[in-house]
C-alpha cells in the first residue's frame, strides 16, 4: 500500500543523506521526494511517497524518530488530507492537433505554458491520478518530455 510520509527536520546539511540513506540501507524505496523550508526557520519539511505494508511503514517511521534531524513524522495516509503533484509535459502539437490538444486542457484545468511550433508546455497540478489520466490521453499526440515533482501532502483542517 501507498503511504505519504510528512517528515519535519532540521535544516542542516546531511539531513536528506540521512534520510535517504535509512531507507537504502533497510531496503525501502521512495517513490517520491520533497523538501521545502517551513515558516519556522531552520526547519524544513519532506514529503515522501513510499509503499509497504503496515509493519513495513512502522518500521520505517520507528527508524526516522530515531534520527536526531528529525523533529516530527506523520504518515498522512493515516488522516484525511490533501495532496497535490504539480507536472510540466512537452507534447507534439502539430497544426491539426493543436485545437484537440487545448480542449484535452480545458477539461483537465490545467494551462499551455510555452508553445513551440510544433509543440506545447502544459501544466498540470492535481492527484496522481488525475496526471496520470492526463498523460495517457496526450500519448497519442506524441510526449517529449515529462518533469514531476512528486506529492506534496498536508492534514485537512476539518478533521
Amino acid at each position: 500500500m501507498r503511504h505519504i510520509l510528512s517528515i519535519l527536520v532540521e535544516n542542516e546539511p546531511g539531513v536528506l543523506s540521512r534520510v535517504s540513506g535509512l531507507f537504502s540501507g533497510r531496503g525501502f524505496n521512495i517513490e517520491t521526494l520533497n523538501v521545502a523550508p517551513t515558516l519556522e526557520e531552520g526547519v524544513s519539511i519532506m514529503t515522501i511517497s513510499t509503499t509497504g505494508d503496515e509493519q513495513i511503514i512502522e518500521q520505517i517511521i520507528k527508524q526516522l524518530r530515531k534520527l536526531v534531524t528529525v523533529i516530527k513524522v506523520v504518515d498522512l495516509t493515516e488522516v484525511k488530507n490533501v495532496e497535490r503533484e504539480m507536472m510540466l509535459l512537452k507534447v507534439s502539437a502539430e497544426e491539426g492537433k493543436r485545437a484537440e490538444i487545448l480542449r484535452i486542457v480545458d477539461v483537465f484545468r490545467c494551462k499551455v505554458v510555452d508553445v513551440g511550433f510544433d509543440e506545447l508546455t502544459i501544466e498540470i497540478t492535481g492527484t496522481q491520478d488525475k496526471l496520470t489520466a492526463l498523460i495517457n490521453l496526450m500519448q497519442r499526440f506524441g510526449i517529449k518530455e515529462i518533469a514531476r515533482t512528486g506529492a506534496v501532502a498536508m492534514r485537512r483542517s476539518m478533521q
